[in-house]
C-alpha cells in the first residue's frame, strides 16, 4: 500500500510560484496514476490535475491550466506540481493522490490514497 506525504506549502504572493512535492513510500509509484486536489476552507476536496504512468498524458482542471504543471519522477518516487502565476483564489490544502486507474477529474470519493496534504495560501 502505498503511502503519500506533501511538501513545498508556504505564502506566496499573488503572481509567484510554488511547487509542490509528493514523495511516496510502501510503493512504487510507477503502478500508480498520481494526481493533485485541492480543498479550500468551506468547501468540498476538488481535482486539481492528474498524470499518467509514463507520464505521457496530463489532465487539468480548467481553472489552473496554463498556469499549472503536473509531473512525476519514477525513479525518485515522487510527484510535483509546479504552480506559476497563483492566484488568491489557489489557496488551499493541497493533497496528492494515487490510484491504479486512469480516471481523472472523479470526485474525491472516488480516489483511495491521499497524503496529508500541505498549505498553500496566495495573499493578494
Amino acid at each position: 500500500q502505498v503511502q503519500l506525504e506533501e511538501s513545498g506549502g508556504g505564502l506566496v504572493q499573488a503572481g509567484g510560484s510554488l511547487r509542490l512535492s509528493c514523495a511516496a513510500s510502501g510503493a512504487a509509484i510507477s503502478s500508480y496514476v498520481m494526481g493533485w486536489f485541492r480543498q479550500a476552507p468551506g468547501k468540498e476536496r476538488e481535482f486539481v490535475a492528474a498524470i499518467n504512468r509514463g507520464s505521457s498524458n496530463t489532465y487539468y482542471t480548467d481553472s489552473v491550466k496554463g498556469r499549472f504543471t503536473i509531473s512525476r519522477d519514477n525513479a525518485k518516487n515522487t510527484a510535483y506540481l509546479q504552480m506559476n502565476s497563483l492566484k488568491a483564489e489557489d489557496t488551499a490544502v493541497y493533497y496528492c493522490n494515487a490510484d491504479r486507474r486512469w480516471s481523472p477529474g472523479q470526485p474525491a470519493s472516488e480516489y483511495d490514497y491521499w497524503g496529508q496534504g500541505t498549505q498553500v495560501t496566495v495573499s493578494s
